[in-house]
């Protein structure tokens, strides 16, 4: 996440990683650089984004506290609260991203246990990766499980309507394309409804025509219903953190 983080933005980065060869690989593609540890990040950065795995808050902290000026945090798992109790004195964000950052498109949940707004900085920065959704942070287990995970559900889907094209004779790289493009126009179009799933639909179908017979099959197979367990098995899990 780290990465399409840093490839959203488009900027030079200051960055590090317990692995040195990835952090100078980002620093490369970035045109930033690469530092030797999270201290040297603090002592330099005006914000830092915590990216490190959830266990590792306390641990990174000790290092970082002390020089950080303002954090960011996108850890799952780890409540707004447990950042500012290891970050005290210092503004702390914790935002939840999508991997769509990566192309400017995703979605980034904004974390609260209580009302907040993001510095207008702050905002406009992540900001240019996407749509900002301020969520009760009691939520953010669900709303994760919508966006975060998402992006690998419609994967599948799309991934099922290439194989069943080519089933019916489309070059697979032909029934891709038409697939995608369909996906993201439909996206627009939503937004463009104001999200009225409804209308979308009524506007494609006509009664009895092919759309409709596409429609019943897919709702006697059950789509909904996976979709709904997807959602439960996500949550289930207990913990971002893992």
């Amino acid at each position: 996440m780290a990465t399409a983080l840093a490839r959203g933005w488009g900027r030079p980065v200051l960055c590090t990683d317990v692995l040195p060869e990835r952090a100078r690989a980002l620093a490369e593609e970035t045109g930033g650089e690469a530092l030797a540890d999270g201290r040297q990040v603090a002592r330099r950065a005006d914000l830092v984004v915590l990216c490190h795995k959830p266990g590792q808050l306390r641990e990174v902290a000790a290092e970082l506290s002390d020089d950080a000026r303002a954090v960011a945090s996108i850890l799952g798992g780890v409540p707004r609260a447990d950042v500012v109790e290891a970050y005290p004195a210092r503004p702390v964000y914790r935002l939840l991203p999508s991997t769509p950052v990566e192309v400017r498109q995703g979605v980034l949940l904004i974390a609260r246990a209580e009302p907040q707004a993001l510095d207008a900085e702050v905002a406009e920065l992540f900001g240019e990766l996407g749509l900002l959704v301020p969520i009760d942070e009691s939520l953010v287990d669900v709303a994760m499980g919508l966006m975060s995970t998402a992006p690998a559900f419609l994967a599948l889907v799309a991934e099922a309507q290439v194989d069943a094209g080519v089933r019916h004779g489309v070059p697979a790289e032909r029934a891709a394309e038409l697939v995608v493009q369909t996906m993201a126009g439909t996206a627009a179009l939503l937004r463009h409804h104001g999200y009225d799933t409804l209308a979308v639909r009524r506007q494609v179908t006509s009664p009895g025509g092919s759309t409709a017979r596409g429609l019943d099959a897919l709702e006697r197979a059950g789509l909904r219903a996976a979709f709904s367990d997807a959602l439960d098995a996500v949550c289930q899990t207990g913990s971002w953190a893992r």
